[in-house]
């Protein structure tokens, strides 16, 4: 039984809701910030008009049945339980593609890919351009398990993902990620090259190897740009990542028991890198309220604000490594897209070095650290120009 799939259904309690509810309308507000921008933190009109539609305009029954419309499972991996969308193609011959969402992300994060990816002939694709997807929740995280030990990091993950998608019955499949997602994949690809699992190759939206320092000796203009951006973000806008690195029970409490606080937390990440660079902090202009409210939703039901914080500690335990250096370079196939509003970006010249098998690279137009979210259309191309080339 330890390697059953089992459905999975969510009907979530009305109390849960009703209790909810309760606390939205009982907030105890901070005073308003002292400036004129988003230098501290979400604006207090942003956040309270954000709560409002969560205590009053907001139907969490509508997403509760996109997911379950899709399809739910869970099944025991490494003793921990794994909660994922299975969302099968009806085109014969489609290939299996694996998606690592990140932090504060959730399966939704995919969910205007889902159709293009699945049913492509209906979105502007062709009949080889259809995939068997598979969405899993990360430990911690939505549905999954939470781990009760240390040691869920993103390698262990990686040996799980490739466990589920061996028990799904693929045999040759392909994976794609961004933010830990990418690590997550980055690690699978390493994992391929050692252990063989399937894994055909990769898509990322996000590059996570940093810079040699003869590369940031020789650096081009456009690649200083990239480091002085990249600088900035660890500078100003990392606060959440250093918490949750080295501290996030402490603020687990808070996220467990305030949804404001919890919202909060979670708005700050789409306003400061949602979006191309001209479109940072403004997050209604980017994401509709209830598209917010449903990521934040997949956090406070099952209360994962601090084991999802957690997935940090671990990854700080070993020092953010990730696959894909000079010395050990990743040989599976890559492909890479590269957001303009995405304050971690490379060159194309620095990715060849670490992806010697980089089959596709495109700078898109658009778009910010949440891709598929906010560009579903740019990267759904990019993911099937990646993987045309490895049928």
């Amino acid at each position: 039984m330890t390697t059953a799939i089992r459905p999975f259904t969510l009907d979530v309690p009305q109390a849960d809701l009703d209790d909810l509810r309760r606390r939205l309308t009982s907030t105890r507000w901070p005073d308003r910030e002292t400036v004129a921008d988003t230098s501290q933190g979400p604006r207090l009109d942003k956040v309270r008009a954000l709560v409002e539609h969560w205590a009053h305009g907001y139907d969490w029954r509508r997403t509760e049945a996109l997911l379950n419309g899709w399809g739910q499972s869970t099944t025991t991996v490494d003793g921990l339980e794994i909660h994922f969308l299975h969302v099968r193609s009806a085109v014969p011959g489609a290939r299996p593609l694996l998606l690592t969402h990140g932090w504060p992300g959730s399966v939704l994060e995919f969910r205007h890919a889902v159709g293009p990816l699945t049913d492509p002939l209906a979105h502007g694709g062709t009949a080889e351009d259809a995939f068997h997807v598979v969405v899993p929740s990360l430990p911690g995280f939505g549905f999954s398990g939470k781990p009760a030990a240390t040691g869920w990091n993103v390698q262990r993950t990686a040996r799980a993902w490739a466990v589920l998608m061996e028990r799904l019955g693929y045999a040759r499949w392909f994976a794609q990620g961004g933010d830990l997602g990418a690590s997550v994949t980055a690690e699978l690809a390493a994992l391929q090259a050692t252990t063989p699992i399937g894994l055909a190759g990769v898509h990322l939206n996000m590059a996570l190897f940093t810079p040699s320092e003869e590369e940031v000796r020789a650096a081009t203009a456009e690649e200083r740009r990239m480091l002085e951006e990249t600088g900035h973000y660890w500078r100003e806008l990392s606060a959440y990542s250093q918490q949750m690195a080295t501290r996030p029970q402490t603020i687990g409490y808070s996220l467990a028991d305030s949804p404001v606080g919890l919202a909060a937390w979670i708005y700050a990440m789409f306003q400061d890198v949602g979006g191309s660079h001209d479109e940072h902090g403004d997050v209604e202009a980017l994401f509709s309220l209830d598209e917010v409210l449903d990521d934040v939703m997949l956090h406070w039901l099952p209360n994962t604000g601090a084991s999802a914080a957690r997935l940090y500690w671990e990854s700080a335990r070993t020092g953010w490594a990730t696959p894909g250096t000079l010395d050990e370079p990743l040989t599976v196939p890559v492909g890479l897209s590269v957001m303009p509003g995405e304050y971690v970006r490379r060159s194309r010249r620095w990715a060849e070095r670490r992806y010697r098998n980089l089959v596709h690279f495109n700078e898109v137009a658009r778009g910010g650290h949440f891709a598929l979210l906010e560009q579903p259309g740019l990267l759904v191309d990019d993911i099937r120009a990646t993987f045309r080339r490895l049928r």
